[in-house]
């Protein structure tokens, strides 16, 4: 599918944001495959299975459908240590902090399939203000593609889902979004258009959305101009 940035931008209105964490403010994409990688090897699987299927999922789901014989929250903690000892090339992605510092504290915050542990030490490494609290796979008792965590990052914020947006990169993430009745805007950075068709919109990254909360205001504008076929 060709696609091209559309002519005009798009304005929508929300009252809280909601940020998926790897492949949206951060990209920490080297560590988490060498991570997967190592561990895949050591327990005789494919690493390239494992790290298909790894993104955008809880890692204790993910080692259960790989090795369902071994004991999931050991090797969890496993490949937590793994991915909490290797920040190498983890970094802010284009337009990240700009748009962040453009939002009020109390208007946005991170749901993630990453433990606390790691979603805090993988924010830091990339340079990005950590809310106080946050969405993680301790917060949960299902992960993404299942609704409850942008429920729940909802409710955290106050907001009604329908009063929030997503932006998302991964399949199971904009699925999640959709799911909970959130607005979703998926970035094409990391996983194929074709993945990400429960999106209500794509673009590239967030170097060209902006954002402005007046004082006073409930609403949140938000302006970017989509991909369109």
């Amino acid at each position: 599918m060709a696609l091209s940035i559309a002519a005009f931008p798009v304005q929508i209105f929300c009252k809280g944001i909601l940020f998926d964490m790897d492949g949206i403010l951060i990209s920490s994409i080297g560590s988490v495959e060498r991570s997967w990688t190592k561990w895949a090897r050591m327990r005789g699987v494919d690493p390239e299975y494992a790290i298909q299927i790894a993104h955008g999922c809880r890692s204790i789901e993910t080692v259960a459908k790989l090795r369902p014989d071994l004991e999931a929250q050991a090797e969890n903690d496993l490949i937590e240590q793994m991915e909490m000892d290797d920040t190498e090339g983890v970094t802010a992605l284009p337009g990240v902090i700009d748009l962040l510092s453009s939002l009020p504290p109390n208007r946005w915050t991170v749901v993630t399939s990453a433990t606390e542990p790691l979603a805090r030490v993988r924010l830091r490494a990339g340079g990005i203000p950590v809310p106080t609290q946050i969405i993680t796979a301790e917060n949960v008792a299902q992960g993404k593609p299942h609704p409850e965590p942008y429920l729940a990052g909802a409710a955290l914020l106050g907001f009604a889902p329908n009063e929030c947006l997503v932006f998302e990169d991964a399949a199971s993430g904009t699925k999640a979004g959709r799911t909970a009745g959130c607005t979703v805007i998926a970035t094409t950075f990391s996983h194929p258009i074709e993945a990400l068709s429960a999106a209500h919109y794509l673009i590239p990254d967030l170097t060209a959305v902006t954002a402005e909360a007046p004082a006073g205001e409930d609403a949140i504008a938000l302006r970017f101009a989509p991909l369109s076929a």
